[in-house]
C-alpha cells in the first residue's frame, strides 16, 4: 500500500489540473500513461487485479485494480441507478461517475448493465427429480463438449427464480459499470480489457476468435506501421510470461499480439524477447518429450476451485471464482461438484 501513497504524492491531482485547464498538455499525458504502468508494476497482481483471459493476449482489469487505479489517482465514485426490471426479468443499468476527492471535479463517467436473463444466471443445474416436476417451459437439457474426455454431454438445468438474483444483478451492475467508469477516466484501455470475465464461456470463446465484441477488422492498416510501444511492451512482458509458463508456444503469442495490434506489430527485436521467455520459464530442466505436463502443472486444480468458493467472502469472490473455474478444462464429476458447491456457498452468504 505504501507503493499507491508514493504514486499518489508523484501524480500530483494532474488529472483534476487538466480538468480545470480544459486540456492536457503532452508532457502531463505521458506522465499520466507512465503512472498508470508503474500502478500496474508496482502494486497490482495477476488474479487479484487484472487477470489474463484464455484466448486472449490484453490482462482484463478486475475490481480490485479498479479500485486501486481510482486510489492512486484519487478518484471517488458514485452511481445513478436505472431499474429495467419486468415481471421476469431483473434488469439494472448503473452510470457510475468518477469524481477528484480533493477538487470534485467530474472526471468522467461509465456505464455498466447486467440482468437476470443472461446465461449464467438464468439458468442452474438440476437434478432429475426436480428436473422432471418442473413445468416444460421452465426447463432444459443443455448440450455440451467436453475437452478432457473430447465428448458431448448434457446437464438438466431449471430456470432460476429472478428476485433471489437481485442483489447480485445489481452488484454485477456497479462492478461493470466502475470498471468501465476506471478505464475512461485513466485512459487505460490500451492496457486493459473488461467484459470478458463476465461473459459465459461459449460467446467468449466466440469472441475472442473474432477480433472482439464488433468483430471489425480494420482494412486501412498502413503498409510500413510503427512498431509496438516499448513502454507498452515492458509493462505486459511479466503477464506473456505467465502465459507461455502455462505452455503457450512463444509464437502463438506473438502472433496473437500482433494480431490486435495490427498497426503498432512487434519488432525483431521484441519477438527475440518473447521467445526467449520460454527459455527463462524452464527453472528446472527437464526431459525433451514432457511440455504437456509441465504446463498442467500450473492449472487451477478442482481442489483449489472448491477452496476457493469456500473462502468467498461475499457474492462478488464467489463468482469471482465460478469465472476462474469457468476457464479451466475439468471433468464432468469436478463441474457438478463445483457447481454444488457454489450453490451450498451462495445460499449460506444469502442466509
Amino acid at each position: 500500500m505504501s507503493n499507491v501513497l508514493a504514486i499518489q504524492q508523484q501524480q500530483g491531482g494532474a488529472l483534476a489540473q487538466s480538468a480545470a485547464s480544459g486540456r492536457m498538455a503532452v508532457a502531463d499525458i505521458i506522465s499520466h500513461v507512465a503512472m498508470v504502468q508503474e500502478v500496474m508494476r508496482a502494486v497490482m497482481k495477476p488474479d487479484v487485479h487484472y487477470g489474463v483471459i484464455p484466448g486472449t493476449d490484453k490482462p482484463t482489469l478486475l475490481k480490485q485494480g479498479a479500485e486501486v487505479l481510482c486510489m492512486a489517482f484519487r478518484v471517488a465514485d458514485s452511481y445513478q441507478v436505472e431499474d429495467l426490471s419486468t415481471g421476469e426479468v431483473v434488469r439494472y443499468r448503473v452510470t457510475c461517475t468518477g469524481v477528484h476527492q480533493t477538487s470534485g471535479l467530474v472526471l468522467g463517467t461509465g456505464m455498466g448493465e447486467a440482468s437476470s436473463g443472461e446465461e449464467k444466471y438464468k439458468w442452474r443445474k438440476a437434478y432429475k427429480e426436480e428436473f422432471e416436476a418442473t413445468p416444460a417451459n421452465l426447463r432444459r437439457e443443455k448440450k455440451g463438449f467436453n475437452k478432457a474426455k473430447k465428448e458431448s454431454y448434457s446437464t438438466f438445468q431449471v430456470r432460476t427464480e429472478p428476485a433471489d438474483l437481485a442483489n447480485t444483478i445489481l452488484k454485477m451492475a456497479n462492478k461493470r459499470a466502475k470498471i468501465a467508469m476506471t478505464i475512461n477516466v485513466t485512459a487505460c484501455g490500451d492496457m486493459f480489457g473488461q467484459d470478458l470475465e463476465d461473459m459465459e464461456e461459449t460467446l467468449r470463446d466466440h469472441l475472442t476468435r473474432h477480433g472482439g465484441e464488433g468483430g471489425a477488422t480494420d482494412q486501412d492498416a498502413p503498409a510500413a506501421p510503427t512498431y509496438y510501444l516499448q513502454a507498452d511492451f515492458d509493462a505486459n512482458l511479466a503477464i506473456w510470461k505467465k502465459v507461455i509458463a502455462k505452455g503457450a508456444k512463444p509464437d502463438d503469442v506473438i502472433a496473437k499480439i500482433n494480431s490486435a495490434n495490427q498497426k503498432t506489430p512487434l519488432s525483431d527485436a521484441q519477438k527475440e524477447v518473447i521467445r526467449g521467455l520460454a527459455q527463462a520459464s524452464q527453472a528446472a530442466p527437464a526431459p525433451a518429450p514432457a511440455p504437456a505436463p509441465a504446463a498442467a502443472a500450473v492449472q487451477l486444480s478442482h481442489a483449489d476451485v472448491l477452496e476457493k468458493l469456500r473462502a468467498a467472502k461475499d457474492e462478488d469472490a464467489l463468482n469471482a471464482a465460478l469465472d476462474l473455474a469457468n476457464s479451466v478444462t475439468r471433468t464432468d464429476e469436478e463441474s457438478a461438484a463445483e457447481e454444488a458447491c457454489y450453490d451450498e456457498c451462495l445460499a449460506k452468504l444469502r442466509g
